[in-house]
């Protein structure tokens, strides 16, 4: 079956969890530590969100989740998948990746494809969002 928008009832925050609900009755839940956007937001913040017809979009948080994610989710496999890109936005949750995006001239929808792994950017693409993360870092540094 594939999860998508037309078999979700609900989505909640508690003890630390995002979980969803099915139509029929599955409950399937992720820690929040795994998601550092969404631990760190406010109550306000978590629910805002809106939904798509296969995930979760937090337009403020710049933070997406898919439903197919919750039943497909295995944290130790993807952490060894990382990029050393995804690796560092997800350190730093506080970086917009629209915003780095739209620094580099890509779309920001492509920018989160590659924060979360469903698109690889090649040689160059990365060179461009290392040089772009290095902009920002020197930028800091000279406040």
């Amino acid at each position: 079956m594939e999860t998508t928008l037309n078999n979700i009832l609900k989505v909640w925050f508690s003890d630390n969890l995002i979980s969803i609900e099915t139509k029929s009755g599955i409950v399937k839940s992720h820690p929040l530590r795994w998601f550092p956007r969404l631990e760190k937001a406010t109550v306000e913040q978590r629910n805002n969100f809106e939904l798509s017809h296969f995930g979760i979009h937090w337009p403020e948080l710049d933070e997406d989740l898919s439903f197919e994610g919750f039943f497909t989710f295995n944290k130790d496999e993807i952490e060894a998948q990382k990029s050393e890109i995804q690796k560092v936005l997800a350190r730093f949750p506080e970086l917009n990746i629209s915003e780095l995006a739209r620094r580099i001239g890509i779309s920001p929808t492509l920018m989160r494809h590659y924060a979360c792994n469903v698109k690889q950017p090649s040689p160059e693409r990365t060179q461009q969002i290392i040089e772009a993360l290095h902009q920002v870092g020197r930028e800091l540094m000279a406040i």
